[in-house]
């Protein structure tokens, strides 16, 4: 006991740093289980938001008698849900495609995000059970089961797209976040029709470097961003070639006595 008093006694402001330590370990330990707690509630919305919308409806009393309506034909039903199903693809082909986007909200092509994850499994599912045509032979069965593969892809997409807007760059440190801010203002130079060809095809090839190992952009994303930085190049050498050829005939509109002698 008289060494540990004589050890305190000796190495007492040892106890600064290591408090120090333990509140810094803390804080981390206390930020990674808020997290966690934070994304487990947004689980637990989307479970009940599905449960909400895929809820049955209540049944009518005899106080409150309900009209009795048919269904619609079976084609008719399948229209609906192919223009909702389509409707979210190309919401969510929006980010997947444009670059521009990608940069502003990277969590929606990111799959290790939870609620993102959820989402492209849903479309995997909606996918899978969508028949050919509205005239294919399905049973009532087959189409109630595809409009609630149809719901829950609706549903998961636009939470993780509130996610995704609410997270936006968060999910990167200052270095990497400094990288997908120059990438976003070199991209506007790649596509802008007043920068000369030189330019945009710098900043195309400088946005591409910025971007790589930090956010994976899809082939067909990469194809839509090369032919609008070409067509820039295109209007920006058709521009400078009619300047030239308007520019050629200056020395034969001159007059005799002031063209210069050929040799």
């Amino acid at each position: 006991m008289d060494q540990f008093w004589q050890f305190a006694g000796n190495f007492w402001w040892l106890v600064f740093p290591l408090a120090g330590a333990l509140a810094g370990a803390g804080k981390g330990i206390e930020r990674a289980l808020q997290r966690r707690h934070e994304r487990r509630l947004e689980v637990m919305r989307t479970k009940a938001a599905l449960a909400a919308t895929t809820a049955t409806r209540p049944v009518a009393t005899i106080a409150e008698p309900k009209p009795i309506t048919r269904p619609a034909p079976l084609p008719t039903q399948l229209e609906k849900l192919f223009a909702t199903h389509d409707d979210v693809t190309a919401r969510w082909l929006e980010y997947e495609l444009d670059v521009a986007k990608l940069i502003a909200f990277p969590a929606m092509s990111d799959g290790r995000q939870p609620l993102t994850a959820a989402f492209l499994r849903a479309k995997k599912v909606a996918d899978r059970l969508r028949p050919a045509s509205a005239d294919a032979k399905v049973t009532p069965e087959q189409v109630s089961e595809y409009r609630t593969a149809v719901t829950d892809y609706e549903v998961t997409f636009e939470i993780a797209e509130r996610d995704a807007r609410r997270l936006r760059d968060s999910q990167f440190d200052p270095a990497e976040r400094k990288r997908l801010a120059t990438a976003r203002q070199l991209l506007t130079v790649a596509v802008d029709d007043a920068a000369t060809a030189a330019e945009r095809q710098s900043a195309y090839k400088r946005a591409r470097r910025e971007l790589d190992g930090l956010i994976a952009v899809s082939d067909e994303a990469a194809d839509i961003l090369e032919k609008k930085v070409a067509l820039g190049l295109s209007a920006g050498g058709a521009a400078d070639g009619a300047a030239q050829d308007g520019a050629a005939p200056a020395d034969d509109e001159r007059g005799p006595a002031e063209a210069e002698p050929r040799s």
